[in-house]
């Protein structure tokens, strides 16, 4: 188990994929060592990816704020529109390594498969991403995407149908056909060694982000903010922040107004979900409970957990934000910088807001936008008429 994560994380998993996992490990540090990987992985970031991502100052929206100026790392510049290509195409490059031809992925809000699709699509590897029912009525623009790119969106019919049981699928899937898929896990969850290898690709956030606050306000953020559902954008940017002096939010979705919505942080406690041990929201009898979010990417009851250290170690303050907040975040971005966020992001964004009208001009916040919301126009028409 990473030290790091003090008593969470670990692989509570079948001993069908003990091997695999401990290949996965080894080929990962491995990789990280090898220089030829390196340049590989910086060449597709750049030339594919469209690496880097600028930071962008919201001058409106902090003028709305009238406080701490906002600035957006924006992520959703990101070849797909979303943070997710950059685990994605590590990943994908150690399936290669390995000499795995296909991949499977879980998706919620579509983005990871999207984002597994055309790195699967970009290295020649056979991909199929689970995804539940709910999910696909909702983000139907990234279903089409995925096909288009080759991908095989299998549906998953099962508990809510949605991404707790596409995950569920997911597992299912990898444990019967081990020798041959790698399984391209979306977010820091999951048994060790998903959860630092998620995190080590999406340092690539937190990393630029250092150097470019430097060269635009010349020091470091006061504050940075994002949204957490398994928390893989979050770690991105907290990961590389965490042994400085910069204040660090995590926003989980609170869902709709006097619900839990889907914040395992905020309302859940330890338990284990999906081969590790971190906040799971969970009923009396520590049966996972039902979440709701308008966002489908939040809508998962756990963490990744690293968040879950985090959480008891006070390094990161993490808050929920309800679903009608979000939305007037969104509109917020949409009309005051010409930007449609996630509806993931909007959360964060609303969060920021929140903190920069209580804050002096002279601070600086960085949200990471962590995707562009495309894929959620049906979701805010719908809530909006």
């Amino acid at each position: 188990m990473p030290e790091r994560y003090g008593p969470y994380g670990g692989a509570f998993v079948p001993e069908t994929l003990v091997p695999a996992l401990a290949e996965l490990e080894r080929v990962w540090k491995e990789a990280r060592r090898d220089p030829a990987f390196r340049r590989e992985l910086s060449r597709l970031s750049t030339t594919l990816g469209g690496r880097p991502t600028p930071l962008y100052f919201a001058s409106r929206l902090t003028r709305r704020a009238g406080g701490a100026e906002i600035w957006l790392k924006r992520e959703d510049l990101v070849h797909g529109g979303a943070h997710k290509f950059n685990n994605a195409l590590g990943q994908g490059l150690l399936a290669q390594r390995m000499g795995k031809p296909r991949l499977i992925a879980e998706t919620g809000a579509g983005q990871h498969g999207v984002a597994t699709a055309m790195i699967g699509a970009a290295l020649g590897l056979r991909t199929e991403v689970y995804m539940g029912e709910v999910d696909i009525d909702r983000q139907k623009p990234n279903v089409d995407r995925m096909r288009l790119l080759g991908a095989r969106v299998i549906p998953v019919k099962s508990g809510t149908r949605t991404l707790k049981d596409a995950i569920n699928a997911a597992l299912r899937d990898w444990i019967a056909n081990v020798r041959t898929t790698h399984y391209l896990i979306g977010s820091a969850v999951g048994p060790h060694p998903f959860p630092s290898i998620v995190t080590d690709f999406q340092s690539v956030i937190g990393r630029e982000l250092r150097r470019q606050a430097v060269r635009a306000f010349g020091r470091l953020p006061d504050l940075a903010v994002a949204c957490v559902g398994g928390g893989s954008n979050a770690l991105g940017t907290f990961h590389p922040l965490r042994k400085t002096s910069v204040e660090l939010l995590g926003v989980e979705a609170g869902g709709p107004a006097g619900s839990t919505g889907a914040g395992s942080l905020s309302y859940g406690r330890p338990g284990i979900l999906h081969g590790a041990l971190s906040y799971v929201l969970q009923d009396a009898d520590g049966q996972v409970s039902e979440t709701e979010s308008i966002s489908a990417g939040l809508d998962y009851p756990g963490v990744g957990p690293e968040h879950a250290w985090f959480r008891d170690s006070g390094r990161v303050r993490y808050t929920a934000v309800h679903d009608q907040d979000a939305l007037r975040a969104f509109h917020w971005l949409a009309v005051d910088e010409g930007i449609l966020p996630a509806l993931e992001s909007s959360h964060a964004l609303f969060a920021a807001v929140t903190e920069a009208r209580r804050r002096p001009k002279e601070q600086h916040i960085v949200v990471t936008l962590s995707g562009r919301g495309d894929k959620d126009l049906g979701v805010v028409l719908g809530a909006t008429r």
